[in-house]
């Protein structure tokens, strides 16, 4: 029986497998995670996802399947996890009343025999007008911290967004539904 291991730290990502009844292990990667401003939104999400799994599985010999994940925001260029305060308000007031995408690229590495597949997931969302108010109510909450793009969809955010046109937990930072095919239909393996 293969162990699932999740290269990520991501309270949301363990959330979303914990969820699942999946059994996983937690291992933190460690990669620099500078972005090279040549890839599109979405080789830029695939490229860490895959660094991510790779540097865990490098560390690892046995039955595991390493998954790695990681969420771009793209709105006039990618939007990462804000600096501070006012780098969080200036994402959202730039989200306010616009549609952005969000992606997530992921990729799934057998430890035993390095089968790879790497693949992403879009979702797009459509924020209502923001106020200067609530933008900092928000920020006040703390929950835009260690988010790509300021919000997490999940929380408070929530109230800012009039809807979604794709993966619900895309957004949230893993696409079970894209994740759960691609582990079947590659490597035999499903969450169920």
């Amino acid at each position: 029986m293969k162990v699932i291991i999740l290269a990520s730290n991501s309270s949301r990502r363990k959330e979303i497998l914990e969820n699942l009844g999946i059994d996983f292990r937690v291992i933190s990667s460690n990669i620099d995670e500078r972005i090279d401003k040549q890839l599109s939104p979405t080789e830029i999400a695939e490229h860490f996802a895959y660094l991510k799994a790779k540097n865990v599985s490098g560390k690892l010999n046995g039955p595991y399947i390493v998954i790695g994940a990681d969420t771009v925001v793209e709105c006039d260029g990618i939007l990462g996890k804000p600096q501070n305060e006012q780098d969080a308000y200036r994402m959202l007031k730039l989200l306010s009343g616009r549609v952005h995408r969000v992606i997530t690229g992921f990729a799934i590495i057998d430890c035993l025999t390095d089968q790879q597949f790497i693949d992403h997931e879009s979702t797009k969302v459509y924020f209502k007008k923001l106020g200067d108010k609530e933008i900092q109510s928000y920020i006040a909450t703390d929950e835009y911290i260690d988010k790509a793009g300021a919000y997490g969809i999940q929380g408070k955010a929530s109230l800012f967004i009039e809807k979604i046109e794709g993966d619900y937990f895309n957004v949230v930072g893993l696409p079970v539904f894209r994740l759960n095919m691609a582990l079947y239909n590659n490597f035999n393996i499903s969450f169920l």
